[in-house]
């Protein structure tokens, strides 16, 4: 399997236009990981939600997962970074916030670039970095510090033109 350069998490709630339309120009943008969030919609609207997402991502052989699948992780810290790698069904791990991020603001204090350096080099699942990685600059940071890729949420989610964004982050 080859990890992404990049995975989007979904929240309708900063969507500036209908949940589909932002995913739809973020694979048009290279998006080819696709996390559902959404812990508010009823079972059967979630999955429903989920189906139409997924439809556009078989088109372009890209991979959708529920937030709570088991192969990807979301990290905070060393130990469940390190639990994460250890689990045989873990594809991918975030480990956050890196920046302050507008999406989750009282989130607790940035990790910052220094402990995704120490942490993303001592495991062996791709470690996306997740908060506040919102411009070409501060992905390219991120690689230089070792994570596999990025993950974003807000930025995408608000974006004016998600497909131009996303080919940007990609391409740095």
């Amino acid at each position: 399997m080859v990890a992404p350069g990049l995975i989007v998490f979904t929240d309708r709630g900063q969507a500036e236009r209908p949940l589909e339309d932002v995913i739809a120009g973020a694979i048009d943008g290279g998006a080819r990981v696709v996390v559902v969030r959404e812990h508010d919609l009823p079972p059967r609207r979630r999955l429903k939600l989920a189906s139409t997402l997924r439809n556009l991502l078989d088109r372009v052989g890209g991979r959708l997962l529920l937030e709570e699948d088991t192969a990807l992780r979301k990290c905070h810290d060393l130990e469940s970074l390190v639990a994460a790698a250890q689990d045989p069904g873990v594809d991918y791990a975030t480990l956050s916030p890196i920046f302050a991020s507008r999406s989750k603001p009282g989130y607790g204090p940035p990790l910052g670039l220094a402990a995704l350096a120490r942490m993303a080099t001592v495991v062996s699942v791709p470690v996306y970095a997740l908060g506040g990685v919102e411009t070409p600059a501060r992905v390219r940071d991120c690689l230089d510090e070792g994570a596999a890729g990025v993950a974003v949420m807000g930025a995408v989610m608000r974006a004016e033109d998600p497909a131009r964004l996303v080919k940007e982050l990609l391409n740095a």
